[in-house]
């Protein structure tokens, strides 16, 4: 909620009447310089649910007021909770401090793309120093992903393969 307050402060976000609160990416210069995109040519890789009270369809939200059933937190903008992105950007502020950052290619534009604007606008400082972004790993031609349930944890490939082996198997590939 203050990391929220600090950005409709300097005028990087604003709250709706409906309760949400958005992050207006215009107000952001450097927005897309991780991905390398433009904000004219974002429309085609982003998820633009038709909500009539956003500024810009790219803005994204930091704060969506809470829907019947749904768990909710008070906060100056009425019931609701955090948005994805904002709860990365105040965990990692307050507990985390990074200077490397990473995950998969996917979660480059827009979720880190998305951690850079909230948390630089915020701060005025660069949010890390470094970006790793790994590819994906696959089983049967499709990404491995826990969701899926096509993963496996290190002690289950410990039973199989020298540890090393994986490693340098591993690190040869993007």
């Amino acid at each position: 909620i203050d990391f929220i307050a600090k950005l409709i402060d300097k005028g990087h976000a604003y709250p709706t009447p409906e309760g949400d609160v958005y992050f207006a990416v215009e107000s952001f210069p450097g927005y897309g310089k991780l991905s390398g995109r433009k904000l004219e040519d974002a429309f085609e890789s982003v998820r633009i649910e038709n909500e009539d009270n956003k500024q810009n369809p790219l803005d994204f939200a930091l704060w969506k007021s809470a829907k019947e059933g749904e768990p909710y937190w008070e906060s100056p903008w009425g019931k609701g909770r955090p948005g994805w992105h904002i709860e990365c950007s105040a965990m990692s502020k307050e507990y985390l401090p990074l200077d490397i950052h990473g995950g998969g290619q996917d979660l480059i534009f827009p979720h880190h793309e998305n951690e850079i604007a909230q948390t630089s606008g915020a701060t005025g400082k660069p949010y890390v120093n470094y970006w790793m972004h790994n590819g994906f790993l696959n089983i049967d031609n499709e990404k491995m992903s826990k969701s899926k349930g096509n993963f496996f944890t290190v002690r289950d490939i410990a039973k199989e393969y020298e540890l090393e082996a994986v490693r340098m198997f591993t690190l040869s590939a993007h």
